[in-house]
């Protein structure tokens, strides 16, 4: 068993485990479980089964002991196989009852605190497992929280099993001690009673006692899962990525963002600046439902888009309350909010008019 497997207060350990941690722990086959709810009820279903099913199996029994008692001196066990063959009948049709109840106990049990699990991790060798390490060992099942509350969930199950004994024997005292006077099958009945009262009483008692420990398993597994705070780290970076190389990655993205960006600028039929720290750029095509913005920045790429701006003679209008909420509500490559048409057109109107003047100018230069 995996040291790692008992309650952790390892010093450090005081982060909760993560949704990946409890993920990769439960692939290998580490979930929290209750081995006493597991024994309850495989101790409970079949002790049910026999006695349900106590009839048949007595009628089986008695058709075994007739089989082999009325051909007791006519076989030869070591010579003819009608005698095994019988047998493993026999024994098939009272065993086999219970070991299928048993095995449904088992799997129910594991289900129900576990839930759907398949894995082959726990069966793949690990020597690092073995490796004596007593005094470790012994601070945790002696001398840990685990360690007392074993101890205290011994103590309680024998006083169950021991009481449940005393009680029960005692309301049969005179039945037991009048053994002697009965009939055979009055004993054997009594006797069955019994047992069968006796078994059913404690599996439901330690039924019930697996619930709290249960939740203790619970805990235990929670706290042996607890994570030191560079495990959280480096988990995150797992995740996340390294912080420097996300900022590289980010600032590469900027860039190319940046460059593909400012090819749209020289296309550009305005561009409305700040003056200084913002810059959008604005296209309009006929037929359009509005105008687009194909570039924007601030800063230092507002610099550089009204540089190319004034290289490629593309107007640049200064309005700045309509600059900064452009910059903010509008994305790349989005058409503007209805809020901005008025004023809008009437920077494409005068953009448009200087246009106009210019190529006259030119027409009366030329």
């Amino acid at each position: 068993m995996d040291l790692q497997w008992f309650a952790a207060e390892d010093e450090g350990r005081t982060e909760e485990p993560s949704e990946y941690k409890i993920r990769k722990a439960r692939e290998e086959g580490r979930v929290a479980k209750s081995q006493e709810l597991t024994g309850a009820l495989i101790l409970l279903l079949p002790a049910l089964a026999i006695l349900f099913l106590a009839p048949l199996m007595l009628r089986t029994c008695v058709e075994m002991i007739r089989f082999f008692f009325s051909r007791a001196t006519e076989l030869d066990p070591t010579k003819d196989g009608l005698i095994a063959r019988a047998f493993f009948s026999y024994f098939t049709r009272l065993a086999l009852p219970i070991v299928v109840v048993s095995m449904v106990a088992a799997i129910f049990a594991n289900l129900v605190q576990t839930g759907p699990l398949f894995t082959l991790k726990p069966l793949v060798p690990n020597f690092s497992k073995i490796v004596p390490r007593f005094g470790r060992y012994f601070q945790r099942t002696l001398f840990s929280m685990e360690g007392l509350f074993n101890f205290i969930k011994s103590i309680i199950k024998m006083m169950i099993i021991g009481l449940v004994a005393f009680f029960i024997i005692r309301s049969e005292i005179r039945g037991l001690a009048n053994l002697q006077t009965v009939e055979l099958w009055q004993a054997i009945r009594l006797i069955a009673s019994l047992a069968a009262r006796m078994l059913i009483v404690s599996a439901l008692l330690l039924l019930m006692l697996s619930i709290p420990d249960f939740m203790f398993q619970r805990w235990q597994y929670r706290e042996s899962l607890k994570m030191t705070k560079e495990e959280v780290k480096e988990e995150r970076k797992m995740y996340e990525g390294d912080p420097q190389i996300k900022s590289r990655l980010r600032q590469r993205m900027r860039e190319i963002m940046t460059r593909n960006m400012l090819i749209n600028v020289p296309k550009a039929d305005v561009v409305i600046t700040n003056p200084t720290h913002y810059a959008v750029a604005l296209e309009y095509h006929p037929g359009r439902e509005a105008p687009q913005v194909s570039a924007k920045g601030a800063d230092e790429v507002a610099l550089r888009i009204r540089e190319i701006a004034k290289e490629n003679s593309v107007p640049l209008v200064e309005h700045k309350p309509l600059a900064r909420a452009l910059y903010a509500e509008v994305e790349i490559g989005d058409f503007i909010p209805v809020q901005y048409y008025e004023a809008v057109s009437i920077i494409l109107a005068g953009v448009q008019r200087i246009n106009q003047e210019r190529r006259r100018a030119e027409d009366l230069g030329a």
